[in-house]
């Protein structure tokens, strides 16, 4: 069965999609869209609106990730990226068993399926620049602001 629920947030329009009892995407989408909730979505957006008024730090979705057993590794260890703090490509790499793997980390992060839950948001450029975001820097520069306005 598969769950599906747009919500409005900060960011914009998320669409959130649940199968089989686990998270498997949040989207970044233009425009509401018709919603199929279960009970997966319906958590996740809780949380999601928690997050976005400063009142969650952490996730707690069961998710489910396809990949390559390194695209899986780096998205697990993105995961741990406490909140309002920041790696570099570089290190994600290093911390993911690769240390000359810091395009691929890139590339993991532009393909990552759930954004915010997995916080790609916080994988920054070497000399702390903000650099690519599946969901275009504008909403990278927003969830680090908040991140780092209710971090205090």
């Amino acid at each position: 069965m598969m769950g599906r629920q747009c919500i409005f947030s900060p960011v914009g329009w998320l669409r959130i999609i649940s199968e089989k009892g686990f998270l498997t995407a949040i989207d970044f989408i233009e425009a509401e869209e018709p919603s199929f909730p279960d009970e997966i979505t319906e958590k996740t957006a809780e949380e999601l609106r928690e997050y976005f008024e400063g009142k969650r730090r952490a996730f707690d979705i069961p998710v489910r990730i396809e990949g390559s057993r390194f695209f899986k590794k780096v998205l697990e260890q993105t995961a741990l990226i406490p909140y309002a703090e920041t790696v570099s490509y570089s290190q994600l790499a290093e911390n993911s068993g690769n240390a000359k793997a810091s395009r691929a980390v890139g590339g993991a992060m532009h393909a990552n399926p759930i954004p915010i839950i997995i916080p790609c948001h916080r994988v920054i450029g070497k000399n702390n620049s903000l650099t690519g975001y599946g969901g275009g820097l504008e909403i990278k520069k927003i969830l680090l602001k908040l991140e780092s306005d209710n971090s205090v």
